[in-house]
């Protein structure tokens, strides 16, 4: 008998799954220690394997960021690395225009996952949601708007969840999970056969990690603060590397399993830009026709934002809108981009060079977060104090596979 073997012979069938993460994966199940109950419940739907791995990730965000800011916290999670994480700030009217919010009823978790669902709807679309606290009926209408693969949260009023079982034509997953679960120390992973044991990733995001601050502005306010813990507590749970940015209490764009570091700088700027940009003037300005539905009334406005349509692509677009608005043009964008001040930016490690500096302050970084410990750390500190950031140095590795 191999080491697997013993292992799987130790673990007690929990739950069947169709298959794993393809459809030739057979059989996939879960298993449990013997002893150990499951530490959530199936309401409704059938989960996969995917489901799985990104609702018990995304719990774990969720849960940490109640416990380090004190706020209702949502995420939406596609394949394994969120695509937002949020916890409830207030939404001004123009968020409010730019994430379709038609209704200033809305509950603080309910906010909190319209921001999470907000900030890359793109991306977010077809996402598994994970909520800090019970779910009320007012975040289970705005699910239940949204095209989503399930949601898990530690209960569900009676209103919300027959509202989330009228999804997917009654299929939809819906996970109560236990909030006082505590999982084992030890975690395993099998990789070709090999068993990899490891301490699990318990290390507490909180303003202890901020304490260090190595640039000369020492100026650190409450709101970079929140954002901070906010973006941290993200990229613990995105595939490495990772790096987040953030603002209003919201990650605005995380860029994921990068090999370069300063790829994920990019990628995740990117996003940023596009997030900011859905709020120019031209772009909350865009007229459509009465039968555009809301998703496709977010493509279009991406599709608008990145310009250079051609062939059937500018067609689609031409037959979305009232009137052709006319080009985005780099001018209107390099002087919207120019207004966008007060970000923040956590990394899953430390940066090896001051390229990462001179992208994220192109995107309106002023307070960053970073493990330190490159050989380079003296140039990175210069170029933050060349922009006038704040930067601290958490003395914390946050890589996550």
């Amino acid at each position: 008998m191999n080491k697997s073997e013993k292992i799987l012979r130790a673990l007690i069938p929990q739950v069947a799954l169709k298959y794993g993460c393809n459809p030739n994966q057979k059989p996939a199940s879960i298993l449990m220690d013997e002893g150990r109950a499951l530490p959530f419940e199936v309401l409704n739907g059938t989960p996969g394997y995917i489901n799985f791995c990104d609702a018990l990730n995304a719990w774990q965000l969720v849960k940490e960021l109640r416990a380090a800011l004190n706020l209702p916290a949502a995420t939406s999670f596609k394949h394994v690395s969120p695509a937002g994480a949020a916890v409830a700030m207030p939404l001004d009217d123009t968020l409010k225009q730019v994430y379709e919010c038609d209704t200033d009823d809305l509950s603080p978790l309910a906010v909190a996952y319209v921001r999470a669902r907000g900030a890359d709807p793109m991306c977010s679309f077809g996402d598994f949601i994970a909520l800090s606290d019970p779910c009320d009926e007012s975040t289970a209408r705005v699910i239940g708007g949204a095209v989503s693969d399930g949601v898990i949260a530690p209960g569900y009023e009676p209103q919300a969840l027959e509202i989330l079982r009228k999804k997917k034509g009654g299929a939809y997953p819906v996970l109560r999970i236990n909030p006082d679960y505590e999982p084992p120390d030890i975690e395993y992973k099998d990789v070709f056969g090999v068993t990899l044991a490891q301490r699990r990733n318990d290390v507490a995001i909180s303003r202890s990690l901020l304490s260090h601050i190595v640039t000369k502005n020492q100026a650190l306010p409450e709101s970079a603060i929140i954002d901070l813990i906010t973006t941290t507590i993200a990229v613990k749970y995105t595939q490495s590397n990772s790096v987040g940015y953030g603002l209003g209490g919201q990650v605005i764009g995380l860029g994921a399993g990068q090999q370069s570091r300063v790829d994920c700088v990019k990628l995740a700027g990117r996003k940023v830009e596009t997030w900011w940009l859905r709020r120019h003037p031209k772009v909350l300005g865009l007229k459509f026709k009465p039968e555009v539905k809301r998703q496709e009334r977010i493509n279009a406005r991406v599709r608008y934002i990145e310009g250079d349509m051609t062939g059937p692509e500018k067609r689609a677009w031409l037959e979305s809108v009232v009137a052709d608005p006319g080009p985005l043009s780099l001018d209107d964008k390099a002087q919207w981009m120019a207004t966008l001040k007060g970000v923040s930016l956590s990394s899953d490690a430390f940066f090896p060079f001051r390229d990462n500096i001179d992208q994220a302050a192109r995107r309106g970084v002023q307070y960053i977060v970073v493990t330190g410990g490159s050989t380079r750390d003296d140039e990175v500190i210069a170029a933050a104090d060349e922009y006038g950031m704040v930067m601290a140095f958490s003395g914390v590795r946050l890589f996550h596979h």
